[in-house]
């Protein structure tokens, strides 16, 4: 029987692994795909079994070389961890379909899928990380992995996208190297769980204000929150949709999954911190709805979403209450199952019209309704219409906010999801609703049907899954947010972390 710390290893062993065997096969496009779909997979498996075990038993830890910590690498999950692990996986397997009928043989041979494995184990080791140090190294193997994968192909609007990705990424690592080595040299450790216990005892409060400042900076502009987001909207919606639709999902997550842990964990008595957090939060949803309200391409305005769905979820931490941290993380899952399938909805419509640009879209609700459906499910429930998930995450944001009397932040939430309806029915309405325009209709259009059954499969079957996903967590909502408020009391209560990790009595 495989121990509880081997499960916390395999989700970031697996993709190592993988990653190998495909450079070795380097070439051979029906082995990688084999290799990297059976992986996906196995790591999906690994994530239900670990969601499995931190519910059944809490907190699990591992020292890997077997060095107590907190001198070792730890490991460590907790139920938020293992829902973030699990989200990941999902994504990982549903892209590896999807991919099949998406990525050219060029960007298959350059190495797409080791470099997703990469990516993923990035992810995987973000989360799983017990340690401030090696979050940072997580961090950069996810961003060497992303910049490749933004600029594999080469062509001048991913290069573009590419460098203004890459330059404010390096310049949150910089600034998170910096809060590191300060922290180190405030308490001797870098251990999160003894952090948190020292971090207490430092007489110098002003500069353990300036290091969460720090961090504040550095994960803020990788989760993308205002007014450090320029670089997402530039670059995300520019490579194959696929690479887009991961980056949408997991990576500006991971961000907030680092302001979550670190802010919960080491700086829950930061007063100053989670009041800039919240209201940093109501611009970032502002700016993002209304970015994407002036855009007219499919995948920006997609992108600009993102930025606004960030919003939602650093509300709840800024207004720091255990409902308010559960209805953010009740939002977070919502909000990665919605958003990558909408862009995985974007990357048909492309596939049939040849275009993103809603001005040449039209008249796909008469040809394909099934198809239409599909994208109001998730787009709907984007928007917080009853009873898809997107309603209740924002019920549940709101009333934290309502209970905890922030009546602006509120006021901001709820005008900004009425902008939220009107982007996506803009969507609608250009691309299923009106009529094709008349200089297009002359065209030449791919008919789904006329596809390859395998390319059908691979597009449908992740769109199916996700918004399948989407009604059971409407319509099983307290499974659901149970599961989060576990990982927010966790999170508000960091003793049983403390004590795994440490192994305390």
């Amino acid at each position: 029987m495989i121990s509880n710390e081997t499960i916390l290893i395999l989700p970031i062993a697996l993709p190592l692994l993988t990653a190998i065997i495909l450079l070795l096969g380097w070439g051979r496009l029906i082995f990688q795909r084999i290799v990297y779909i059976v992986s996906s997979a196995l790591v999906l498996a690994v994530a239900c079994l670990l969601l499995y075990i931190v519910n059944a038993n809490g907190v699990v830890a591992t020292q890997v070389g077997d060095w107590k910590a907190p001198f070792g690498i730890t490991l460590v999950a907790d139920m938020f961890s293992a829902i973030m692990i699990m989200l990941s996986a999902i994504i990982a397997f549903t892209a590896s379909i999807y991919s099949f009928a998406t990525i050219d043989k060029e960007r298959e041979r350059f190495g797409f899928y080791p470099l997703i494995q990469t990516l993923l184990m990035g992810v995987n080791g973000s989360f799983l990380t017990g340690d401030i140090f090696n979050l940072y190294v997580w961090f950069e193997v996810m961003l060497m992995s992303s910049f490749a994968l933004i600029a594999l192909g080469g062509e001048r609007k991913q290069l573009e996208g590419a460098l203004k990705y890459v330059t404010l990424n390096l310049l949150s690592s910089a600034l998170f190297l910096a809060s590191a080595g300060i922290l180190y040299g405030l308490v001797g450790t870098l251990n999160m769980a003894d952090l948190s216990i020292k971090i207490a005892g430092i007489e110098n409060k002003g500069m353990v204000e300036i290091v969460a400042m720090m961090l504040l900076l550095a994960f803020g502009i990788k989760s993308a929150v205002f007014p450090l987001f320029f670089w997402l909207p530039a670059s995300y919606h520019t490579p194959p949709v696929v690479v887009s639709a991961i980056f949408a999902g997991l990576l500006t997550k991971v961000g907030v999954y680092a302001l979550f842990r670190v802010f919960t964990l080491l700086f829950a008595g930061s007063d100053i911190a989670f009041t800039a957090i919240l209201i940093i939060s109501m611009p970032t949803m502002l700016t993002g709805v209304l970015g994407a309200a002036a855009q007219m391409d499919f995948r920006k305005i997609l992108s600009f979403h993102i930025i606004s769905q960030i919003g939602y979820m650093i509300m709840g931490l800024g207004l720091f209450t255990q409902f308010a941290i559960a209805g953010s993380i009740f939002y977070l899952t919502h909000n990665i199952i919605v958003k990558t399938n909408l862009f995985y909805i974007s990357g048909l419509v492309e596939k049939i019209h040849g275009s993103n640009n809603l001005k040449k879209l039209g008249g796909l609700y008469k040809v394909y309704p099934w198809l239409g459906v599909l994208f109001l499910i998730p787009a709907m429930s984007l928007a917080g219409l009853p009873p898809l998930s997107g309603f209740w995450s924002k019920f549940l944001v709101v009333k934290a906010g309502i209970l905890t009397k922030e009546f602006l932040v509120v006021g901001v939430a709820l005008f900004v999801g009425l902008l939220t309806l009107f982007s996506m029915t803009k969507i609608w309405n250009e691309v299923f609703w009106k009529n094709l325009p008349d200089k297009i209709e002359s065209t030449s259009v791919i008919l789904f049907k006329s596809l390859p059954i395998q390319t059908k499969l691979s597009f449908i079957l992740p769109i199916v899954i996700f918004v399948v996903i989407t009604i059971a967590i409407g319509f099983f909502v307290e499974d659901f947010f149970a599961l989060a408020n576990t990982a927010a009391e966790q999170l508000m209560n960091p003793t049983l972390y403390r004590q795994t990790v440490l192994r305390l009595p």
